[in-house]
């Protein structure tokens, strides 16, 4: 029997994957559960693995290619007799077919091989069937460093040997990504931005360069947002405080990005309807507090790691948590709940000495928070006389279908109290 392999749903969002890479070539064994192809989903490189058994034997869509949900991407045989029909099949299907892929009604010859995600905690051996497995950069890497795959063990999801392997054979250390972390700055540590810089690249001027998938569901994402009624409301914040406490706690691991994150989602608990969002049946109160954090990509597009219900974890932790979802988004392996979860988004372009701007609302949710550089500033004191403060201007962008004014406003003066008097609570 013949079972088309078909382009998996990796998200709730996802409407086309790109074929990253084949774990497994024309004629090759494939048990069940193994991983058969690697696939870009909207934000995310994702293993995806065969619950049949059998061999591969014809792959319709290439790496480097991308189709629809749903489409047909490979054929997979039960018996090493059933190949070559494979193979007359998938010839008779691209001569005859339109350029979409022929429905599964059309091949009565044909049944669907369920794939899916495979988990990232499940441990497999580096070789399968005699067959090393390793990422296409990992290869290339131990073709340029003259390391021998098969004397490595994997440390990737399924025991698949990734780059980092092949350099700690090799004795090598990793150069910097484009995407590596900006230096924490000494002097104004609440300025810290939440995305995460790019390094210029060149482009092809003269030229249109296609949209990548995670810029496509950017642009998805963003046109969805026209449609929905905002509004923006602005706030000063003194950062003073927060600064002290940030110089005490940073040699521990804590970052300014998780202190800036707990004291929102802290507030976000006292204000549901800033942590809730719209459906057609009503306004949807969210159990946890997700909190998102925007983080640029050097390849284009954006992507938010979220900090799951970051009101009840501690500072230490939620530190720990942050380094290392962004270190996973820049190798593009966070699983869809860990981007995709968030009940509130935080922006930040500090980093680049902007002073204010304003978000754009994800969809799903109710609000997102800009945060701007802080900076000092010359202000009149209660007593009277003139001083210098660190300040930092926020935006809020909000669903009016949901939240008012007065929501919002209620929700930034609770968020500066906390972080202009008491933001040593923020590490009980």
């Amino acid at each position: 029997m013949i079972h088309e392999v078909f382009m998996p749903a990796l998200s709730s969002t996802m409407t086309e994957g790109k074929i990253v890479s084949w774990v497994k070539s024309p004629g090759d064994k494939i048990e069940k559960g193994e991983t058969v192809v690697v696939v870009e989903s909207d934000k995310a490189d994702m293993d995806v693995e065969s619950f049949y058994e059998g061999y591969l034997a014809v792959i319709t869509v290439p790496a480097g290619e991308t189709v629809p949900v749903g489409e047909a991407i490979a054929l997979l045989a039960e018996t090493p007799d059933e190949i070559e029909t494979a193979k007359q099949q998938a010839s008779q299907s691209s001569s005859a077919s339109a350029p979409a892929s022929t429905p599964p009604d059309q091949t009565p010859t044909a049944e669907t091989a369920t794939v899916s995600a495979a988990p990232q905690a499940q441990d497999t051996p580096s070789r399968r069937n005699g067959r090393t497995v390793a990422s296409p950069r990992a290869k290339k890497l131990a073709r340029e460093l003259k390391v021998e795959l098969d004397t490595l063990t994997g440390s990737g999801p399924h025991g698949r040997i990734v780059a980092e392997d092949v350099e700690a054979a090799a004795g090598k250390t990793r150069q910097p990504e484009p995407t590596a972390a900006p230096q924490q700055p000494t002097s104004q540590p609440a300025a810290q931005p939440m995305a995460t810089p790019t390094t210029p690249i060149s482009v092809p001027l003269g030229e249109v360069v296609p949209f990548n998938t995670l810029q496509n569901a950017v642009v998805r994402n963003m046109v969805a947002s026209l449609q929905v009624p905002s509004f923006r409301v602005g706030y000063t914040i003194t950062t003073n405080e927060l600064d002290k406490l940030y110089k005490q706690i940073k040699p521990k691991g804590v970052t300014m990005t998780a202190l800036l994150a707990k004291a929102v989602a802290v507030t976000l608990k006292q204000h549901p309807t800033i942590n809730a969002c719209y459906t057609e049946k009503g306004i949807q109160y969210h159990a946890g507090v997700n909190v998102a954090v925007a983080v640029a990509m050097a390849d284009g597009g954006l992507i938010t790691p979220t900090l799951q219900k970051a009101d009840e974890v501690d500072i230490y932790s939620l530190s720990r948590t942050w380094k290392g979802l962004v270190e996973r988004s820049r190798r593009k392996q966070l699983q869809p709940e860990e981007y995709s979860s968030g009940t509130f988004t935080i922006s930040n372009l500090g980093m680049y000495g902007v002073d204010r701007f304003d978000a754009i609302l994800p969809p799903g949710q109710g609000a997102i928070l800009a945060i701007g550089a802080s900076r000092p500033q010359v202000v009149a004191t209660t007593d009277g006389m003139m001083g210098v403060r660190n300040q930092m201007q926020v935006n809020m962008t909000c669903d009016h279908r949901i939240i008012y004014g007065a929501d919002a406003a209620a929700f930034l003066q609770d968020l500066a109290k906390l972080i202009e008097t008491n933001p040593q609570s923020l590490t009980l």
